[in-house]
């Protein structure tokens, strides 16, 4: 006979104690198979009879019961990003998410629209995460990462452009991809190089420091720098085409390849030459820019694997006072193709 809404709605929630009944064994070997235990030997024909038995019940781990055993969460926090990131950033934590849930991690992307700084190291210290890596987004301060620390998280670590007193900080210098574009533009002997700035909010995180890496290679060179504000649309490209003549520019580093591709197709509609007259350089080294016709200059962009980082994660989890700063998680080359 079927159930009522009613009778379902008041069945019990099953328990370990439940699953031990079922499987014959106690309720410490059933939390030793659902918790992973390693410490603890037990034989797989026992633990393949406790995970059925936690499965025809519809049985799983209370989480927070399990964090106050161990004085800890297994969660690891990532604030996610109100901006997109791109293919190969995505790529990254992708990979990073996949690489901490193999170590028994529980990963929670939270969303900080609308928070920052200490504000946001409050809201996050309410889920009590054992560890937090955040891209850099929120500015995190001295005093956030104390109040995280005081909530039980063991690994606070920074990926932002700049060191974060008292978090771990590991620094993906995106200057040095500005630096890289224009170099191979003056080495391709460009002297009036337009370098895009994207309108889109969330950007400046990565637009500022490559623009300040392609600012300091100008001075070097001895050439002329100009920023080009651009939004990602064909209407915002197509205004700075139609203008472009007017700017005397031989060249352009267009902040990645999603934008380069975008303001080449501009400026070839306006009848511009590319190379001819203006050479082109995006960054992120897309699939698609080898594709085109000219096919696209770029900087490859060189990073740490997700799967090193979630290492560093579960090191510093387990040692709390290992002192641990890595600035040199990107590296980046030009890759010359037939755009400039």
């Amino acid at each position: 006979m079927s159930q009522t809404p009613k009778q379902s709605a008041e069945r019990s929630v099953p328990t370990s104690a439940d699953v031990a009944r079922l499987a014959g064994v106690s309720r410490a070997t059933v939390s030793y198979v659902l918790n992973n235990t390693s410490s603890v030997r037990i034989s797989e024909p026992t633990r393949r009879r406790v995970r059925e038995a936690a499965e025809e019940l519809g049985y799983v781990p209370h989480a927070a019961a399990r964090s106050l055993r161990a004085g800890h969460t297994r969660m690891v926090l990532l604030p996610a990003a109100t901006f997109s990131l791109g293919p190969l950033f995505h790529e990254f934590f992708n990979e990073l998410q996949w690489a901490l849930r193999r170590l028994d991690y529980t990963v929670v992307q939270y969303g900080s629209l609308g928070l920052d700084g200490d504000e946001a190291a409050r809201a996050w210290a309410e889920l009590r995460p054992v560890a937090v890596v955040s891209l850099g987004e929120v500015g995190l301060t001295p005093q956030g990462v104390e109040t995280l620390k005081r909530s039980g998280a063991k690994a606070v670590i920074s990926l932002a452009p700049r060191r974060v007193e008292g978090a771990h900080s590991l620094v993906m210098d995106q200057s040095e991809v500005g630096s890289c574009a224009v170099t191979h533009l003056i080495q391709r002997g460009r002297r009036d190089i337009g370098v895009v700035i994207p309108g889109e909010a969330g950007l400046e995180h990565f637009s500022e420091p490559r623009f300040e890496g392609a600012r300091r290679a100008g001075a070097a060179g001895r050439v002329r720098i100009e920023p080009l504000p651009l939004s990602y649309d064909e209407e915002s490209a197509s205004g700075l085409a139609s203008a472009w003549r007017g700017l005397g520019l031989d060249a352009v580093y267009a902040y990645n390849d999603d934008y380069a591709m975008l303001l080449m197709r501009a400026l070839q509609e306006e009848g511009i030459d590319i190379p001819g007259q203006t050479a082109v350089i995006g960054a992120d080294d897309l699939l698609l820019g080898r594709l085109l016709r000219p096919r696209l200059s770029t900087v490859h962009i060189d990073m740490v694997t997700g799967r090193l980082l979630a290492e560093i994660v579960d090191r510093v989890v387990r040692d709390p006072g290992d002192h641990l700063e890595i600035r040199d998680l990107m590296g980046a080359r030009a890759v010359h193709r037939e755009s400039s």
